[in-house]
C-alpha cells in the first residue's frame, strides 16, 4: 500500500516528497506545504490527511480506523489506520480532499508560481 500512496501522491502537481520528521514518517508536501504524512514503519501503515474539521469528525465517527490526527491539529488532521478495512476508493479520495484544501489555501502568488493559477 505505501508504494500505491506514494505513486498517487507523487502524481499530483507541485508535489514534493520528504523526511522532515526523521527516517520513518514520509511527508507529502504541495508548494511546500504536508498534506499527507505516512508512518512508514508503523504496521499497520498510519496516514496522517489534512480534513474540514466538520468532515473529520464525521469520519471519525462512521469509521473506527479514522482517529484524531496524531501529534498534528486534531480539529484539521486526522490518522487513517490502513488495516485492510479502508476502502481504496474513499481513502484516495480522502488523500485528493487534503491536497485540494492546502491548494486552496495558497496565496495569489504561490498558486501562480506553482501553476494552479494561469
Amino acid at each position: 500500500m505505501l508504494e500505491r500512496i506514494y505513486t498517487y501522491c507523487m502524481a499530483k502537481k507541485a508535489v514534493t516528497e520528504g523526511f522532515p520528521f526523521g527516517e520513518s514518517v514520509l511527508v507529502f508536501k504541495v508548494a511546500g506545504k504536508m498534506f499527507a504524512l505516512v508512518a512508514i514503519e508503523e504496521i499497520p501503515l498510519r496516514v496522517n490527511l489534512k480534513c474540514d474539521p466538520e468532515k473529520a469528525v464525521e469520519l471519525r465517527e462512521q469509521y473506527a480506523y479514522v482517529i484524531p490526527g496524531y501529534h498534528m491539529n486534531k480539529q484539521q488532521w486526522n490518522t487513517v489506520i490502513m488495516e485492510g478495512e479502508v476502502p481504496d476508493r474513499e481513502f484516495f479520495s480522502w488523500i485528493d480532499d487534503s491536497y485540494d484544501l492546502i491548494v486552496a489555501s495558497l496565496t495569489k502568488k504561490k498558486r501562480i508560481e506553482f501553476g494552479f493559477d494561469a
